[in-house]
């Protein structure tokens, strides 16, 4: 059997779909299982173990529905069997229809259950990882017990000293505001005075981390790694930290996959349903002194910054960043 799955767009998103092939290799052992993934995040799929092929999908070549159709009908030599369709959105099910696939399966959103040969309702308020496995259940007709969320980074030796800190999020409302983001960098080289801290984000975050590191106090034990890194470099990275200091962003459910202690600190966002899947050696940290949150909005509206993640306590962050740099 020939199965293909499209992986979601976002980051955090992809990672969490991890669970999902992991699931699908237990129901099909002899199946080889490829995927479809969006260019910019096709390193990842060198960390997810026993993969076939790798269709690399860029948006700025397949531009809009007529582009993914094509796309996908560059799959049809391949005469898969079966289709998982994991994000929402109706162009990945037209992508999936072009690629022939025998069978094709997602959930009924945006009007796109013609496009699939089996669709089911979307459950309402799980955490994504449980969202997306929901989908294989109602299809097999069985229940999937071990569901773990896991990138294999190999060849890495982790340092004692180091701590990685992301402080970005594509969503200004997850992003931590400038000034104190500043605040919090002085507070942490000042309080662990033998730490190194690498400070993380992409190529268009660079300007941001810039400003971030401008006048830091301890300077010569900050390192801004903005625009460095690969996704593979970034995944490598993490996996030498002791503890990874971040937003809700994609970098959060980077650190949790490899198994590295994060602190992962929410503004917008619904922890519920964003928040890393595996429990162990994770500290989720919320104001919660807003009568708005948790919002889904991508910027603020009433305060013209995210307040709600202004108002995070420092000390709760310099305790949580204690306990897992103190672990043995």
């Amino acid at each position: 059997m020939k199965i293909l799955v499209r992986l979601p767009n976002w980051l955090g998103d992809a990672v969490m779909s991890t669970a999902f092939v992991k699931a699908v290799r237990q129901l099909y052992p002899q199946a080889r299982i490829d995927v479809i993934i969006k260019k910019e995040l096709s390193g990842i799929t060198a960390f997810i173990p026993t993969l076939g092929k790798i269709h690399s999908f860029s948006k700025q070549e397949y531009k809009g529905l007529n582009g993914v159709y094509r796309f996908g009908k560059t799959l049809r030599p391949e005469k898969y069997d079966l289709f998982f369709c994991l994000p929402n959105s109706l162009s990945s099910a037209v992508m999936g229809w072009a690629t022939g696939a025998k069978k094709r399966v997602g959930f009924g959103k945006e009007g796109r259950f013609f496009l699939l040969s089996s669709s089911y309702k979307k459950p309402g308020n799980v955490q994504r990882t449980d969202e997306y496995i929901s989908l294989l259940e109602q299809f097999s007709g069985k229940k999937i017990t071990e569901r773990s969320v896991k990138l294999e980074v190999k060849g890495t030796r982790r340092h004692d000293d180091l701590v990685i800190v992301n402080f970005n999020s594509e969503a200004i409302s997850r992003r931590m505001p400038l000034d104190k983001g500043k605040q919090l960098i002085d507070t942490l080289t000042n309080t662990f005075k033998t730490a190194k801290f690498i400070v993380v984000g992409s190529t268009k975050e660079k300007n941001y981390v810039d400003e971030l590191l401008t006048g830091a106090a301890n300077n010569n034990r900050l390192e801004n790694y903005a625009g460095k890194t690969s996704l593979e470099g970034l995944c490598s990275l993490m996996a030498s930290a002791k503890a990874v200091l971040t937003t809700d962003s994609g970098p959060a459910h980077l650190a949790n996959a490899i198994g590295v202690p994060a602190i992962v600190l929410f503004g917008a966002g619904n922890e519920q349903n964003t928040a890393p899947y595996n429990k162990q050696f994770l500290t989720i940290l919320r104001a919660g002194k807003l009568e708005c949150e948790p919002c889904v909005r991508n910027t603020c509206k009433l305060y013209g910054i995210p307040k709600c993640m202004q108002l995070i306590d420092q000390l709760e962050i310099i305790n949580a960043l204690s306990s897992y740099l103190n672990y043995a």
